[in-house]
């Protein structure tokens, strides 16, 4: 089987498990947080921690996708 574009296996992995990851920098949490975005890219949800969201914020308010910033 083959992965979706923007996804792969540790992925949904992490999300089956509650676990949130990082797409940009892998940073983890154990649970949602206010402070991560989230967006679907290609048909997969990708999120971004606080840091990342931070220092993207006018590549995602302009939602552009993830591979431009």
């Amino acid at each position: 089987m083959t992965s979706p574009p923007g996804g792969n296996d540790d992925d949904r992995s992490a999300a089956k498990s509650g676990r949130l990851v990082c797409a940009r920098c892998g940073t983890s949490a154990e649970a949602p947080q206010l402070t991560w975005a989230s967006s679907v890219e290609h048909g997969a949800r990708r999120d971004f921690c606080e840091t990342c969201s931070r220092k993207n914020l006018r590549s995602i308010e302009g939602r552009l996708d993830s591979d431009w910033w």
